[in-house]
């Protein structure tokens, strides 16, 4: 396994001085900017698209970690490759072919990621696991930050870094939801390699952010 990468969601952060959030979470350590994308439509809430994303791409360097919680999500690939995303995540359950969104991501030169919801079950990758480049655990159900992990996630997660283990693929196993450092101890140890964080790494403000990212990565 590779050490932990910490990613940092975007949908905590002050939205008035959304460039000097991304610069913040860059210097305090983040490995990756985690971007929450949401429909309104396919969970319960909005919260941007690829114009206000592209916004910020110019003030890091660190790779973009686009999760797409839109269906159908097809018709936006593109705009949010042409964006800044590297590496562009889509849900299992938004639609019936899975496939042809992860062809399509990776034709477009991105890293292609799927997400599974908590009561998706891990089984559901079996025939996914050579065309993805990551695995997304929700460890809670999408629409809304600051909601608390669902422990029954875990086991999925031990069940998920088997399958990739087997597959003999370099693939990133990353959890995000409900994701403090007592929880992030917790994914670690049953096989995470990357977790999305929003509230427990924006919580004090810029000055508190380094320690923030420390206390997840244990």
């Amino acid at each position: 396994m590779q050490p932990v990468r910490i990613a940092p969601s975007i949908l905590s952060a002050d939205f008035s001085k959304l460039g000097e959030e991304v610069r913040a979470i860059d210097a305090a350590g983040a490995d990756w900017i985690h971007i929450d994308v949401m429909d309104g439509h396919f969970v319960p809430n909005i919260s941007f698209g690829p114009a206000v994303m592209k916004s910020v791409r110019g003030v890091t360097t660190k790779p973009f970690d686009v999760h797409l919680m839109i269906s159908p999500v097809d018709a936006y690939l593109d705009a949010f490759a042409e964006a800044g995303a590297d590496c562009i995540t889509v849900h299992y359950e938004a639609g019936p072919l899975i496939h042809r969104s992860l062809q399509h991501i990776k034709s477009l030169g991105k890293r292609a990621g799927v997400v599974i919801c908590p009561g998706t079950p891990a089984k559901m990758l079996d025939y996914l696991m050579d065309m993805v480049d990551l695995v997304l655990v929700m460890s809670v159900n999408p629409g809304f930050g600051g909601q608390s992990f669902i422990p029954s996630q875990l086991k999925k997660i031990s069940a998920i870094r088997t399958m990739i283990e087997k597959s003999g693929r370099a693939i990133d196993l990353e959890v995000d939801g409900g994701v403090d450092a007592e929880w992030a101890k917790r994914c670690i140890e049953a096989g995470a390699d990357a977790l999305v964080a929003g509230t427990s790494v924006f919580r004090g403000g810029p000055s508190q952010y380094a320690a923030n990212i420390a206390a997840l990565r244990g």
